[in-house]
């Protein structure tokens, strides 16, 4: 298995619409940086965020999940409240191709603020907007910017293509858009 390289992630984003919006350089003046790095592509959090909340005794159940657990905002600025949780989507739309394997890291800049993102798998041929995951694991309120890097997608090329496929096996998770509840 090998990661690919920013010519790589280039080349299939421009090809194939790998990535789209795909951004070809690294932008980062007064923000948290964004687009293609040596090897990785750092997406950005959309506008539209859902902040876990207890207002009204919801009960977080992923066989069940009510939309009473949170409250939506459509913000430039997301605050999540102390030890709490947000859901967020990318701006970009993914493709990912049959024989690659995507992981999401968190960015170190939020992490060294005490928010961790989700470690993520994209699967090969799995297709659409990432839903990410925030947690504020400190005891004070934590901002999240929009449109700006959430998080860095490293692509590993598998040693061939997998029998069957996200695509093939119809996962429930494909194409995605937007902010994606929990699903059985």
């Amino acid at each position: 298995m090998s990661i690919m390289p920013d010519s790589w992630i280039r080349e299939r984003a421009q090809k194939d619409r790998m990535i789209e919006p795909y951004v070809d350089s690294q932008r980062r003046e007064g923000m948290i940086s964004y687009g293609v790095s040596s090897y990785g592509y750092d997406a950005r959090v959309s506008r539209e965020f859902k902040i876990f909340t207890n207002v009204d005794n919801a009960i977080v159940d992923p066989k069940a999940f009510s939309d009473q657990s949170f409250v939506e905002r459509d913000t430039d600025i997301c605050i999540i409240p102390p030890n709490s949780f947000a859901l967020a989507s990318t701006v970009e739309y993914f493709r990912i191709p049959r024989d690659i394997l995507v992981i999401c890291l968190g960015k170190s800049t939020y992490a060294r603020c005490g928010i961790i993102v989700n470690v993520t798998p994209l699967e090969p041929e799995w297709e659409g907007h990432v839903t990410l995951e925030f947690s504020n694991t400190t005891p004070l309120p934590a901002k999240i910017y929009a449109e700006e890097g959430a998080c860095q997608f490293l692509f590993l090329k598998g040693e061939g293509e997998p029998e069957i496929s996200y695509a093939d096996r119809d996962g429930k998770y494909m194409g995605q858009r937007g902010v994606t509840l929990p699903k059985i």
